[in-house]
């Protein structure tokens, strides 16, 4: 465990150097560890990959206080479970005007459109965090053989639900954004609704599955 003061009152807890479900298990768990007793200097959580980025009142506390807390918690906080995962099944027309990029993946991987759609939702991704914008959750980790760059030139807007694919990840645009990850798809689900509770589809700690529909399938769940 490292610490790394991210601003004046910020610091940065990094749990490991690798990507992976191991060690997004320890972030998880410290975070429920911090938020099951929360103390009253705390002003946000936010969990990445393999760290937590901690924000707190400086009129309370120092980076040096929350790194002692942090430590006094990680035996704790090992023996804590994470929250409760859920399965989030996301349907997707793949390809055409919802997947603008689909044909120039599969030329770049040598892979024919259907295997990639095939690869893509074959895989049971996991949501590592949120982040970028509400309700965008990255999702890993793609297949080895779907690995792509971003686009050189992002776009200035990407539809929102829009599937997306680049290096070992993939996501769901919740908003009309600009965006740089390749298109390959797109959902009729809402990804965020400030009248849903809860507001987010998707959460850290959830596993995603993708279902390759048809065009009038989609149409008709955008209009239930």
């Amino acid at each position: 465990m490292q610490f790394c003061a991210a601003s004046d009152q910020s610091l940065l807890v990094y749990l490991g150097n690798d990507i992976g479900q191991a060690t997004h298990e320890g972030v998880l768990r410290l975070l429920r560890a911090i938020e099951f007793a929360p103390p009253n200097w705390l002003r946000n959580l936010q969990p990445a990959y393999a760290s937590v980025l901690i924000s707190f009142d400086l009129g309370k506390v120092t980076h040096h206080d929350v790194e002692i807390f942090v430590r006094a918690l990680t035996e704790s906080s090992s023996r804590v479970s994470p929250a409760p995962s859920k399965t989030v099944e996301i349907p997707v027309c793949y390809g055409g005007e919802f997947g603008p990029d689909l044909e120039e993946v599969s030329s770049l991987l040598s892979l024919s459109p259907e295997r990639v759609v095939e690869l893509h939702a074959a895989t049971r991704f996991r949501a590592y965090f949120l982040g970028f914008a509400p309700g965008f959750a990255y999702l890993g980790d793609l297949p080895a053989q779907l690995e792509t760059p971003r686009l050189a030139t992002p776009r200035k807007k990407v539809t929102p639900g829009s599937v997306a694919i680049t290096g070992k990840q993939t996501g769901v645009y919740p908003f009309a954004t600009p965006g740089g990850w390749r298109l390959i798809g797109r959902t009729p689900f809402i990804m965020f609704r400030e009248d849903r509770e809860p507001m987010v589809l998707i959460a850290p700690g959830d596993h995603v599955r993708f279902r390759s529909i048809s065009r009038e399938e989609f149409l008709r769940l955008e209009r239930a």
